[in-house]
């Protein structure tokens, strides 16, 4: 196979969709604050990533806030039938850019209706419900309310599927004990594997695991063997970095972000990317490395 479905499929929610998709985020301005630099770019890479196959995207209208959500309406709607767009709730922006909880139940659903009206939806296909957490990652709160508060909306006709982001084992089992749980969305890369057994443990039950900072966040990984493995594969460090993510395991979906054309086809070209068992191994240690 060519293209995003050398990397297979994976079920998300009611819809099989390819392993790699397109995380909207990058589409706002700096900080995720504000318009993009350039509006018409950024519907270029929309339109690209979905002539190049991509059926997944995932965004919020906190980004921005409110500018990635009208830039995927303009640039694509009325969207393709197979398209499933994944948004998230729970967090709102200061005026000084800075990320705001939002997490009381009322909150939730008025983002969830803004999430509607913006995209121009009158149901969202998955909604991640993403937990605040603290400095150092997730913290062990309850999410009863708050998911509840998805999951009567899910009720109500105007969500599909529901998910969790940013969560504890704990917390994955208590939305579990609420509704079903189509994925769950954690930081996770090359380098920061926490959610080992996380992952392990979704796949299963058949649940998708998406890694948000695929390639380190606003900082992108930095490794000598990550660059070494990347030379020797004619391929770039973050393609490698995307490519062992998706051999990682079966229900890995990514979601790469980018406002670069360039950029977009080489995260999408990372489906592509073999590395064989010993190469797996030389990156897998670099997690090891960076503990030490």
């Amino acid at each position: 196979m060519t293209g995003l479905s050398a990397a297979g499929t994976f079920q998300l929610g009611q819809h099989r969709v390819k392993r790699v998709g397109y995380g909207a985020m990058r589409l706002a301005g700096p900080r995720v604050f504000g318009p993009p630099h350039d509006h018409g770019a950024a519907l270029e890479v929309l339109r690209e990533a979905i002539a190049a196959g991509v059926d997944h995207i995932d965004t919020s209208d906190y980004y921005g806030p409110y500018v990635t959500n009208r830039i995927i309406r303009e640039a694509l709607h009325p969207y393709p039938d197979d398209l499933v767009i994944v948004t998230k709730v729970g967090a709102r922006r200061g005026d000084d850019a800075s990320w705001l909880p939002a997490q009381r139940p009322d909150e939730l659903v008025s983002a969830v209706h803004d999430n509607l009206r913006r995209l121009g939806l009158d149901v969202l296909d998955v909604v991640n419900l993403r937990l605040m957490g603290d400095a150092h990652g997730p913290s062990e709160n309850s999410l009863e309310p708050q998911f509840t508060a998805l999951a009567e909306l899910q009720q109500r006709g105007l969500i599909r599927h529901l998910g969790v982001s940013n969560v504890t084992t704990s917390q994955i089992a208590e939305a579990q004990s609420i509704a079903e749980v189509a994925c769950v969305q954690n930081h996770y890369n090359v380098i920061h594997r926490d959610d080992d057994a996380v992952i392990d443990a979704l796949a299963e039950q058949g649940i998708a695991y998406v890694p948000f900072f695929p390639l380190g966040g606003f900082r992108p990984i930095q490794s000598d063997a990550l660059s070494d493995v990347a030379e020797r594969q004619q391929a770039t460090p973050m393609q490698v970095a995307l490519a062992w993510l998706l051999q990682r395991a079966s229900n890995i979906l990514l979601i790469p972000g980018t406002s670069s054309l360039a950029h977009l086809r080489e995260n999408l070209a990372a489906a592509e990317l073999e590395l064989d068992a010993d190469t797996r191994r030389e990156l897998d240690a670099i997690a090891e490395k960076a503990a030490e």
